[in-house]
This record gives C-alpha cells, structure tokens and sequence, in this order.
C-alpha cells in the first residue's frame, strides 16, 4: 500500500469520551477541546478525517469548526458489504459495532454479539485492502467519497437548521385546522368533518381515525371498499367522500406537522431534522423523526429566509429518466432531453401521443408496469429507447433469478430473503404444486421489480450525492465565517436542495447550484451527452419556489 495514498488521511477514533488521531507519522490523545484545535489547525493542510461523521462531526460544528474531506467508516463499511467488485472472501468482516444502524434482517447477520469492534485506524486499513482487491476500485472510491461528502452536509444542515418561522405556522394550521385543541381533543375543523361523515354515514358513534371502524361503516352505508385509502374513495360515487377525503387531509397535517410536530422539531427559528445517510437500500436519505422528506406544500409558507437572506431552491428535471439514459448509453433518450423537457422530448420522438402519456410509460419501465396505460405503453418506448428498455429489463430479469444487481458506481443490492430463496428452490421442485409455484413466481416479479428500479434510483441517487457534494464546497467558496455565516445547504430531499444565502449572493448560488450539477454528470457520464437541468428560484419562503 503506497503512503503517497494515506499521507492525508487522519483517522479518529472516539474512545471513552477522549479521541485518538492517527496519521502516518502521528499518533495524539486529546480531550474534545483538544480535537477541537487539532482539526483547525490542521484544516489549512486539506487532510481527509477518518471517522463517524455522526459520532465526531457535530462536536466539531458546535464548536464553529468545518471540516472539507472526510472518510465515513460506517458508511464505507455498509457499501463494502454488497458492493461490485469485491472478492467474497474480503465483502464480509465479522459483524461488529461498525455495522450498527447499517444491517438489514435479511443480511442474515442479525442479531449479532457486540464484540469489541476494530479500531477506526484498523477498520480503514482493512477497507483499503478491499478496494485494492476490487476491480472497481476507481467507482467505489468514487462513492464512498461522494457518501461521505452527503454525511458532512448532513450534519452541517442540521447544525444550521431550515429557517422556520413558528409564528406563519401556527397561523396556517388556524387557518386549515381552527384553534389550537386540547390535548386528546380533535381540532375543530376535524370534528365539524368527522360530524359530517358520521351523518351521512348514519353511524354516530363512528371513529372516522379508525380504518376497521369506517371500512364497516362504510359497507354498511352501501360503499364496497376494500380499504379507506384515498385513490379508493376517489372512485366512489357517495356524498360521504367529499367530507372523508378532507378529513384525511386534515387529519394528516394535524398528525404529522402540527401544533406537537412544530413544539418538538421548531426550536430557535430553525427545523432540525436528523438525516440518515444511505437510509434507504438505494442509497437514498432517509430522516430519523421530524419527517423531513415529506414537508408538505401546507405548511411551506412557514419556511421563510431570514432578513436580508433568501432561499434557492432547485430540483433536477426528470433525473431517474436521465440517469437512465446515461446508464444505458442511449442517445437517442438522451437526444429526446437535450435542452428541453424530457417527456415532451419522447412526444417528438413520434414513441408517445401526449406528455402525460410519455410520463406514464416512463413510470412503467422504472417499475415494471404490465397492465394499464403505463404496461401499454412500455413497447412503444421499448422500440424507440431500446437500450435503455433492455437495461432495465436485464435487471428485472436478474433479479427475479435471486442475482444482485449493482448501480453506475457499484452499491449492490441486499441478497434475497428466505421466502424469495425458498421460492426459488420450489420453480425447480418437480413435486411443487400449483399453487406453490404461484406463489414462487410472484415473489420472483417482485424482486424482479425490485431490481429494475434499484439500479436506477440507486444511480440517481449516486448523481444527487455528487451534485451535493460539489455545491457544498462550491458555497464554502462564496463567503467567509462560520458555515451559518456563508450561503449553506438547508434542505435536501433526493433530487431537490434548498441554500440559505445572503441576498447580494442569491444569483451566484444559482449559477453554483446549476455547475455542480453539471459536474455530477460529468463524474457519472464523463462525456456521454446527457443533460442534467434544473428549475431554479431565488424566494424569500419555500412555498413561493
């Protein structure tokens, strides 16, 4: 292993409340102030800290001290297991507290002893000697890199916090909700609603939060449901719907960003959501509390910049179907979104009659539609993007076989489950009956499902990272002080971000934000044609973008 690779790594550990920071010629135990100023100082020399970000960055970032590179153990850890590349004999170490919050039940390494876990310095040495052994090293790299990035935003934006005024909320839920209730207590427009569906049902006693207590009463009214959800209630002809619909979307504001969500996650002026990097198998972010990647359009009024500041907010146009394109080298998809709207793009292609029909059978492809519109429309593009249609249709049918499939930079799927592995043992059982192997093969079409759509969410995902990684630095560039004190990321959901800046700086960020995603092409797409735009707005609240 060359030192010219190692010579800027540090690597922290956290040991009974003190830190050991090693580097290829150093070793020092310090307290919390001493990393502290370590870290500041040593920041001028650009290293890369190896560490938990979540376990060691926070204390930094309180302390007013921002880091650029980092090396995220945990999450390194948790991509090595399944990544591309890998020998298997090197993809899994023992289980140990590196893998805490990272395994899945069906890893099969669950539960699992809580032996003494290796050092930080030892864990990195044994993910080095990984990479050296993968024949995607460069791409791995790449994506632990770009990961570890998202893990320093992260815990930068929920330093910093979203603004949020308390005072707009607490207006728009009187508004939609009346006065603030009792505890227990329905808000009065919730009860006035609940009245109305509790007449026109002729069930007094009904509790409208109940889907058993209102499935009955609706059965008993004449509607056949099979349950309370919305698009169901939608195809009802009956004057209960109008109330009920409302009701529940009453009731889900209440629930889940009222007046309790705003007293436990609004403090200071400022929402401050815990994100959790890689949350979802994809690579997708996923938020422990507070919902914050499902801010609903009710309440982003009350996301307002502070004075003289202002937000913007951007969001990639169509990525999964762009991300698509590039992973498949087709340019034909790609031709279809070179400088416009993507689905209008497939119009003109002569695949699909209407936009919303491109829309549909995009959706359909991505997850494996076949029946209705979408399952109609999938040859039609299959015929004028065949490589992009073959591309995931390799996947689906590598996943209905019980096989990983793997991302543009190598994060791989979980192994099948024991029903899938079970199922699969049943296809080849001469003895299985009908009904068994109808059930195996549907379990095969999920997977199969499964599979088409990881590998391009998980791509699109991987693009979102680089972007993100990319326009962090990008803003620390544009101002001075403290993270707080420059243009900052607030906010991040997939494909979406949001920058708190100075208002003299607004235009600036939005030509950094539109770079950076530029560059995010580049990196994944190096120089395959396919573009990556964005809608871009500078506004003073969230709900005017």
């Amino acid at each position: 292993m060359s030192s010219e690779r190692r010579v800027d790594h540090l690597v922290v550990d956290a040991v009974e409340g003190r830190f050991v920071v090693a580097g290829p010629d150093e070793r020092l135990d310090l307290d919390p102030s001493g990393l502290v100023d370590l870290v500041a100082r040593r920041e001028a020399d650009r290293p890369r800290w190896v560490w938990d970000t979540g376990g060691v960055y926070p204390h930094l970032l309180a302390a007013g001290v921002r880091v650029e590179r980092a090396w995220d153990l945990r999450l390194a850890r948790a991509l090595l297991r399944r990544a591309a590349g890998v020998p298997a004999d090197l993809r899994d170490p023992p289980p140990d507290a590196w893998d805490e919050g990272a395994l899945q039940a069906d890893d099969g390494l669950l539960p699992f002893d809580a032996a003494p876990p290796p050092s930080a310095r030892q864990e990195h040495e044994r993910q080095l000697r990984v990479l050296d052994a993968s024949d995607r090293a460069g791409a791995l790299r790449l994506l632990i890199t770009a990961e570890s990035a998202g893990a320093l935003a992260a815990a930068e934006m929920r330093a910093a916090g979203l603004p949020w005024r308390r005072e707009v909320h607490e207006r728009l839920l009187a508004e939609a909700l009346g006065a603030r209730p009792a505890p227990g207590v329905r808000p009065p427009a919730l009860e006035d609603l609940a009245g109305r569906i509790r007449a026109a049902l002729a069930a007094p006693t009904l509790n409208p939060d109940s889907p058993v207590e209102l499935t009955r009463a609706l059965r008993r009214a004449g509607v056949q449901v099979d349950s309370t959800r919305a698009h169901e209630l939608r195809e009802v002809d009956h004057p209960v719907v109008e109330p009920l619909l409302a009701y529940k979307k009453l009731a889900r504001l209440h629930t889940a960003n009222g007046w309790h969500w705003m007293d436990a996650w609004v403090r200071d002026g400022r929402f401050r959501p815990e994100y959790v990097v890689g949350g979802v198998v994809t690579g997708r972010w996923s938020a422990r509390g507070g919902g914050a990647l499902q801010l609903p359009k009710q309440v982003r009024g009350a996301v307002v910049a502070d004075e003289g500041w202002r937000l913007v907010v951007a969001d990639a146009a169509q990525l999964e179907p762009r991300v698509l394109a590039g992973l498949a080298q087709d340019r034909a998809m790609a031709e279809a979104g070179r400088g416009r709207d993507l689905y209008d793009g497939i119009v003109a292609s002569g695949a699909v009659a209407t936009r919303a029909g491109a829309k549909v059978g995009m959706l359909g492809a991505l997850y494996g539609a076949t029946s209705g519109e979408g399952g109609r429309l999938v040859p039609r593009l299959a015929q004028r993007f065949p490589r992009a249609l073959a591309l995931v249709e390799s996947a689906a049918r590598q996943g209905e076989r019980g096989e990983a499939v793997h991302t543009l930079l190598g994060r791989g799927t979980p192994p099948p489950g024991d029903a899938h592995r079970a199922a699969a043992r049943a296809v080849v059982d001469l003895d299985a009956d009908e009904a068994v192997l109808r059930r195996a093969r549907a379990l095969a079409r999920d997977r199969g499902r499964f599979t088409r759509n990881f590998v391009v969410q998980g791509t699109a995902a991987e693009w979102a990272l680089c972007w993100l990684a990319d326009l962090r630095q990008r803003l620390w560039r544009l101002g001075d002080g403290a993270v707080e004190r420059r243009p900052h990321l607030v906010y991040f959901l997939h494909d979406e971000v949001i920058v708190h800046t100075p208002a003299s700086l607004a235009d600036q960020v939005a030509e950094q934000v539109q770079a950076a995603a530029a560059t995010a092409g580049r990196l994944l797409f190096d120089r395959f044609p396919v573009d990556f735009p964005l809608d871009v707005a500078v506004v003073e609240r969230y709900s005017d973008a």
